[in-house]
């Protein structure tokens, strides 16, 4: 390996999707793609988030198409159905890819 190529892996991740990157929405992303979709219910208990928490990380997912939120109801009892979107599995799996390039460069 050389220094250039580190370089660029480094660039690279210096240059990743700040929207994914934060902690708790990489968790919300790396749960959603791996389902067809998911209830609130279901991303809190995977996520460990709390409900104020999951419910602002998922408004600024949706706010930027990498999620479709849907709100139904099951009889009286209201539930909330998140998808993620082609273009939110799209900047996952490009911001998968950076960080396990860039693994892969580190020294052992």
């Amino acid at each position: 390996m050389t220094d250039y190529a580190l370089h660029d892996d480094v660039r690279e991740v210096v240059d990743i999707d700040r929207l994914i990157h934060e902690p708790s929405r990489m968790v919300i992303c790396a749960v959603l793609y791996g389902v067809e979709s998911a209830d609130f219910l279901y991303l809190l208990r995977q996520t460990g988030l709390t409900k104020g928490n999951l419910s602002s990380h998922l408004s600024k997912l949706e706010k930027n198409s990498y999620i479709i939120i849907k709100k139904t109801f099951e009889g009286k009892i209201p539930r909330t159905i998140c998808t993620m979107t082609d273009e939110g599995r799209e900047a996952f799996n490009i911001y998968r890819n950076a960080i396990k390039r860039l693994a892969k460069q580190l020294p052992d």
